[in-house]
This record gives C-alpha cells, structure tokens and sequence, in this order.
C-alpha cells in the first residue's frame, strides 16, 4: 500500500493542491509565513517535502530556504519554490542556491507534481527512484589520470601562450574600449564564471538595429513567422524596461532574445521558417573576427581548468538559460561529462564547416557523456579528440 506523502506548504494559496488530492495519497501542513515555519521545524517536525511561495508576508521564501539548508537536519528534505508569475530574477537566485526545484504556478501545478516530490524526496534520502530491472546505478566522476592531465596541459598552455595573450589583450584595449574581457555564468556539472576575451565592441545596439533594418540579408517571412517575431517573451517583461532575460538577436526587422528563439524553434520549423543571425554583426572588432576564428578568445578558459571548472576535452558548458530548456532525461545527460575546451561536439562540428542540426549535436554530446559511464573512460579518446582539434582550429572562417 502506498504510502502518504507529507507536504509543509508555506503560502496562501492551498487550492493549488486541491486537484492533486484526488489523484495522489498526501497530507498537507499549510503555514502563511516564514515565522511560522520555523516554530513548526524547531518543534521537532520532519515533513516529507517542503513547498513554499517566493511571495510571502514579510521575507521571501528564499529566505527561509537559506535559512533551512544551513541546518543539516534537514537535509533529505527537498524544498520546491513557486511563484505565480516567471521572474528571471528569482529564477536566477533559485539555481545559483540550488533549490531543489523551481515551478511558476500561473497555470496551477502540474500534474505529475507529486511524482515530482517523490522523486526529489528519494534524491535528498539517497535511495532515488528504483532503477529498471538488469540496470545498475551509474556513476560519472572525474578520473584522476584526466584531472592531472587537465592541470599539466593548462599550466603549459598559459606558461606559454603568455606573450601572445598579452598582445592580444593590447590589440583588443587599442582598437575598443571596454574590459579585454568578460565573464559569464555556464553550466557543466555545476554552475561556474566562464572567462573569455572580448570580441565584440560595447554599445553597438543601436548600430546593429539600423543594419538589420538597412541590409536585407533574410528570407522574407511568412504571415505566420510575423506572429511568431512579434510575440514578446514574457521573461523580458518581467524585467526593466531596456533589459532582456538573454541575448538579443536580430531577424528582419524583427528583434527576439535567444531563450525566446529557442522556445520559439520548434514551432518555426513546423511552419518552414528559419531564424537567421546577422552575418556580419558590427558589433564584432577586427581583432575580435581574429581571435574567434583561431579561437584565442578561448584561451582564458585553461584558468577555468585549473579551478576544476572545465577539463580539457569535454562537452561545451550552456548559458544558463538554454541548459534550463534540455530538462528531459535524454537531453540532460549531456551534462554528467565534465564541460571542456574541446570535444566531440566541436570538432565535428568544425570538420563539417558549422553545419551540423541540433539532433546531431544532442547526440554527440550524449556519446561523449557514454564515455564516462561505468569503466568505459579512456585517456586516449581524450587524446585523439585533442590531436583532431588541432586542424579544426586551422581552418578559416568562423563557426
């Protein structure tokens, strides 16, 4: 017999449970505000789940987040955020501190929400979903014969790129202003800083909405593809007036954000349209075209090595708002082989010119991952993929 599931909820908003009752064995505790919930731990109560609105009385449920994973007791209990509308804020601050869950309520929960909790309760304990019969649990770690490698090849990488770093970075201050280089959050294994030098010019925005206005360099869109460009992301609209939740992208007359293209894609392939950026962006330098088709500005990413960010060869760490759409078990997968510099990915990739579909990428970001499974990791795949790299860096043009 099924066990019931006990839920502390945290909110004022309790009918959101009222549909998942009837299909699923649960007890629920409702507390309005942070205060109360920790009067209802400190007095000796485990729940099996935890579940609490961003929005409430007084501190935000963040807060009692931080305050419940700084008390070790509590640690095999998940803790599921909601929020009524989508906040690229909140969200952000939710997997930078690795709640265990985030769900935007503005359509109610789910229904397979339970079996979500269940799933997330057995992660916390350790034991996790039972695993198909004739299938063993998999473990991915880092071998150690890769890391020694990664820190030696880094190391002698930068002792010796080292001049021409410096040139670089003196040819990228004299031909524009800015930092001669940036930093942004990637995700791998694990949410990291990413370092890259700088290819493009500051403040060329209203540059590049004139050119895409002026240069008539796209296929001319259907009834159907303008619907779909003027739809606005509901990320960005949540968001200051001025800013976007991702990088903006620029199709006809039309500007769209990378997260939205990518929601987007599925649909615009059904209706035979292609999204297409910009060939020659004017926001990329003379120095900047240079270092990206010899991929210098790839250079600082050895100091990510060294830090245990990255590894050598390895596949290609996602801005965070892409690695949130691969949340399917055959997509994420990608992500228990350590990020790299280099790999299958890109040196396919580059052996094809660039052209390659997503199906394929997924795919070989998969096998890589297939590397790490059980006893299969060997040194000298790593090698080869590196001694491939080789010419693929070589070739011109950019990819």
């Amino acid at each position: 017999m099924e066990r019931c599931i006990n839920i502390l909820y945290i909110g004022n908003a309790p009918e959101y449970f009222d549909p998942l009752k009837q299909k699923e064995k649960l007890s629920l505790t409702i507390l309005e505000n942070n205060l109360l919930a920790v009067n209802y731990l400190n007095s000796s109560k485990q729940p099996d789940a935890i579940i609490c609105d961003y929005h409430l009385t007084g501190q935000n449920g963040l807060h009692l987040f931080d305050w419940i994973r700084q008390r070790t007791i509590y640690n095999g209990i998940p803790f599921i955020l909601l929020a009524k509308d989508f906040s690229a804020e909140v969200f952000k601050s939710a997997f930078v501190k690795k709640v265990d869950d985030f769900f935007v309520t503005s359509d109610g929960l789910p229904d397979d929400f339970i079996a979500r909790v269940k799933f997330l309760c057995g992660f916390r304990k350790g034991s996790g979903p039972a695993l198909p019969a004739g299938r063993s649990s998999v473990a991915y770690r880092m071998p150690l014969s890769k890391r020694i490698f990664d820190i030696a090849v880094a190391s002698f990488a930068l002792l010796l790129a080292s001049p021409l770093l410096l040139l670089v970075i003196l040819a990228i201050r004299l031909e524009s202003k800015g930092k001669v280089y940036y930093i942004a959050k990637r995700v791998g294994r694990k949410t990291f800083d990413f370092y890259k030098l700088r290819s493009m010019r500051t403040g060329s925005d209203d540059l590049l909405k004139k050119l895409a206005k002026e240069k008539n360099q796209y296929n001319k869109s259907t009834v159907k593809e303008e619907g779909i460009l003027n739809k606005p992301c509901p990320r960005c609209l949540q968001l200051p007036e001025g800013q976007t939740c991702s990088p903006v992208m620029y199709i006809d007359t039309h500007e769209v954000c990378d997260y939205w293209y990518n929601v987007q894609k599925n649909e615009s392939a059904r209706n035979n349209s292609t999204f297409v950026k910009i060939v020659d962006d004017p926001r990329i330098t003379r120095v900047g075209k240079f270092i990206r088709n010899t991929s210098i500005d790839e250079l600082p990413q050895l100091i990510n090595v060294l830090k245990g960010d990255m590894s050598i060869v390895g596949n290609r760490p996602l801005p965070v708002y892409e690695a949130e759409l691969l949340t399917v078990d055959t997509l994420s997968k990608r992500f228990l082989a350590p990020a790299g510099i280099t790999g299958l990915w890109q040196v396919e990739l580059r052996g094809k010119g660039g052209n390659m579909s997503e199906e394929e990428r997924k795919r070989l970001d998969n096998e890589y991952a297939d590397h790490f499974e059980g006893n299969n990791f060997s040194f000298w795949y790593d090698i080869k993929l590196i001694l491939r790299t080789i010419p693929a860096l070589l070739q011109k043009g950019s990819v």
